[in-house]
């Protein structure tokens, strides 16, 4: 297991942290590939190399073309237009959710666009629309969108057709990652980013969590970022990720409802629980994409920890301060301590009226949550009735989150909190290529000896359906190669 320490510099954002990963060492085709098999909009991905006060970083640059669909699948070929993010972080009073872009596309016509998206039952929410990176997007296309939730864009276009913005509801985002064929710790990964985004906005702007709408640029930028992020993720095999403490900016950012305080409402509620950083800057450092990501996918806040520097990447944002607007992405091996123990916190929780569907249901919520682990034990309460006692493992950034969820999702009136030291062997994984195709393979070392090692279950049940063979089989082929 490899170790990817965030060192949030100027904040961060969901394209900052993809660049960055990018530049770390993670492979642009392996990314692209993956997102090219989701039903979503075309775009192409360029990672561009940019300058930020004497740093030498990688910037996202994203190109979309609304009208070259292919029924909804992702083209890869060069598009005439592309989204120049352009962010001013100086501006304090700017509109929230891409309040204004000017897009560049080569097309034929000129039209305007009048939404009342009050008309709506729903919500609209654009999730990564902050001054950070994206409010400001040119085109080669010129129309105008008057949106009355308090953003416009400004396009130039030259189609010979008209064409709508689609509104993504957060449901189908996750649906459609549920069943898609990205592996599953980036499926697990990223779910668990939208959900916490959508609960944030939802909790925000009082609706359901499912029933949140996206707007059709902020989505799919938020998709990209988001899945891209836990493919790079996944391409360095980083089975762990440390984050520095968050900057946030200062000053105000213009809704729909008038101005707020900077960090936006979604972003502050979605680093509940995360240490803040005391440096800042006038505009908006971290969005609540950037935010949602480290709320997930952190393990752990705090300074660099002791250990050996693998390599190093700069993911930049667009504008430039007067500091480095950049998140610094550190791949390095930890200092193994003499004992090799890690705290971790152990919630408990007993139950008596609660049905296996729920209590089903509430596993899948908390490892959602950040779990560790999550296992349920018969025991006999009072009055002698039959119960489960519910225990939780997690990291201690994300026992909030588990406790939380424990409370919402069972019948428990209360949770009990302990801090517990436990001895972890180390975990890596390797690629067995067997008859049946490439397996992974789950190795516990302790120093430099392998104690034990395990074909992963689904790569061989996989393979076992594909070939029509005894899992049984699968694995033993897997052991014959580890012998090798």
């Amino acid at each position: 297991m490899r170790t990817v320490y965030l060192d949030c510099i100027s904040g961060i954002a969901g394209d900052m942290a993809l660049s960055a990963l990018v530049d770390l060492g993670a492979d642009p085709d392996y990314i692209i590939s993956h997102l090219a098999k989701l039903p979503i909009d075309p775009f192409t991905m360029e990672f561009v190399e940019v300058d930020r006060r004497g740093i030498t970083a990688k910037w996202l640059k994203l190109n979309f073309d609304h009208n070259d669909r292919n029924d909804g699948h992702v083209q890869l070929h060069q598009h005439d237009h592309s989204h120049d993010h352009q962010h001013d972080h100086d501006s304090h009073d700017h509109q929230h959710d891409h309040d204004s872009h000017d897009h560049n596309h080569n097309h034929n016509h000129n039209h305007n666009h009048n939404h009342n998206h009050n008309q709506h039952h729903e919500q609209l929410i654009s999730i990564e629309s902050h001054t950070h990176h994206k409010s400001s997007q040119e085109h080669s296309h010129e129309h105008t969108h008057v949106h009355s939730h308090g953003h416009s864009h400004s396009h130039s276009h030259k189609h010979s057709h008209e064409h709508s913005h689609e509104h993504r509801k957060a449901s189908d985002i996750l649906r459609m990652i549920e069943v898609s064929s990205l592996p599953e710790r980036v499926k697990a990964r990223s779910l668990t980013i939208f959900r916490l985004i959508a609960e944030a906005e939802g909790k925000i702007h009082g609706m359901d969590p499912a029933d949140v709408h996206f707007h059709e640029v902020g989505a799919m930028d938020s998709i990209l970022d988001v899945i891209g992020v836990c493919l790079a993720l996944e391409c360095l095999d980083a089975g762990k990720i440390i984050v520095s403490p968050v900057p946030t900016g200062t000053g105000r950012l213009r809704m729909a409802h008038g101005l707020y305080p900077i960090p936006a409402p979604a972003t502050a509620e979605l680093l509940r629980g995360v240490p803040l950083s005391s440096f800042t800057a006038k505009g908006e450092l971290t969005t609540p994409t950037g935010a949602g990501i480290v709320k997930a996918l952190a393990s752990e806040f705090g300074p660099l920890p002791a250990g050996t520097i693998d390599r190093i990447g700069y993911g930049a944002g667009t504008k430039n301060f007067e500091h480095p607007n950049v998140v610094r992405a550190i791949l390095f091996q930890q200092e193994q301590k003499e004992s090799s123990k890690e705290t971790i916190v152990v919630l408990e929780a007993q139950v008596d009226d609660s049905t296996g569907e729920t209590l089903g249901y509430a596993m899948e919520r908390l490892f959602e949550a950040g779990a560790l682990d999550v296992y349920y034990t018969p025991v006999y309460m009072k009055k002698n009735r039959p119960g489960v006692l519910v225990s939780v493992l997690c990291y201690p950034a994300n026992s909030e989150r588990c406790e939380e969820t424990l409370l919402a999702e069972t019948s428990t009136f209360g949770v009990r909190r302990s801090e517990w030291q436990r001895r972890a062997l180390k975990r890596q994984w390797i690629q067995v290529e067997t008859p049946f195709g490439s397996i992974r393979v789950k190795q516990a070392i302790d120093g430099e000896r392998i104690i034990r090692q395990s074909p992963e279950f689904e790569d061989a049940a996989q393979a076992a359906r594909t070939f029509g063979v005894p899992l049984e089989t699968v694995y033993r082929e897997v052991y014959k190669r580890l012998k090798e």
